[in-house]
């Protein structure tokens, strides 16, 4: 393994634990909740469809990965 993708591994890794902190405290995301996410309710449950959480999400990993990527 080259040194980069240890690099980028271990920011992961700390991106990954920080997300699980706040999940242990209690910090709500506003995923899911966000217009263009798909939310169906039924008798059953619920189904969510974050398709507008999911674009967020893509968007903000390519522009830290082309950070991380281009020094």
């Amino acid at each position: 393994m080259t040194p980069e993708i240890g690099k980028i591994l271990l920011v992961i890794g700390l991106l990954v634990a920080g997300l699980g902190l706040l999940a242990v405290l209690g910090v709500r995301l506003p995923l899911g909740s966000l217009p263009g996410d798909i939310r169906i309710e039924g008798e059953r449950g619920v189904i969510v469809i974050p398709l507008a959480s999911m674009i967020v999400i893509s968007i903000v990993l390519t522009v830290l990965l082309n950070l991380f990527l281009r020094r």
